[in-house]
């Protein structure tokens, strides 16, 4: 556990431990340290956010080379190339782009899966797109045992004119890593951007 973790794990305990507080003083009917504590607990609040704000918007951009890994904790993920994909006909003229992405377990003696994983990609406009579900095969969510690896290959249907695409692994908002500093996820950090060359 890093010691951004431990310092957010620290601080979601301690405004436990302050709303606890908070309730038994509502109970006892002290409303002055009922707004004390309600203060303490908004102050460090605020100055946790502002300090992750800072350090989230003075980081420079991420930009990972194709077939570099980006691990979180055991799982790595490394995309390994980017194709169009043959014979479909998308009438609106969009066109699929598989991405080939290796997934290694780098843990001992456990077989695991980075659960809350996600891709989407981004062009040189800003336009942003999902994978497409129900095309691709192996899901990045997959479960790899310990010291191996598998491909998968999210496929995203892009618009024809789309042109300086970049991948971007990411676990959404429902995590807490969106609130630690440092982390890729974090709430104003710059995303990590891995160019397709395309």
């Amino acid at each position: 556990m890093s010691f951004w973790e431990l310092l957010l794990l620290a601080l979601v305990g301690w405004t436990g431990v302050g709303a606890l507080g908070v309730a038994l003083s509502m109970r006892q009917g002290q409303r002055t340290k009922v707004w004390r504590h309600l203060a303490w607990i908004v102050g460090v609040w605020v100055v946790y956010l502002a300090a992750l704000a800072g350090t989230s918007l003075l980081q420079p951009q991420r930009v990972v080379a194709m077939g570099q890994e980006q691990c979180f904790d055991d799982m790595c993920f490394a995309v390994t190339g980017a194709e169009e994909v043959p014979g479909f006909l998308i009438h609106d003229g969009s066109r699929l782009l598989r991405v080939s992405v290796r997934i290694s377990n780098r843990g001992r003696g456990r077989t695991q899966s980075e659960g809350l994983i996600q891709a989407y990609l981004v062009d040189a406009q800003g336009r942003r797109w999902e994978e497409s579900p129900g095309i691709s095969g192996v899901r990045l969510t997959a479960r790899v045992t310990a010291g191996s690896s598998v491909v998968s290959e999210p496929v995203f249907k892009v618009a024809k004119d789309a042109s300086g695409l970049e991948l971007i692994f990411t676990h959404g908002w429902k995590q807490p890593g969106i609130l630690m500093m440092g982390a890729p996820d974090s709430l104003w950090h710059k995303r990590t951007v891995v160019p397709l060359g395309r």
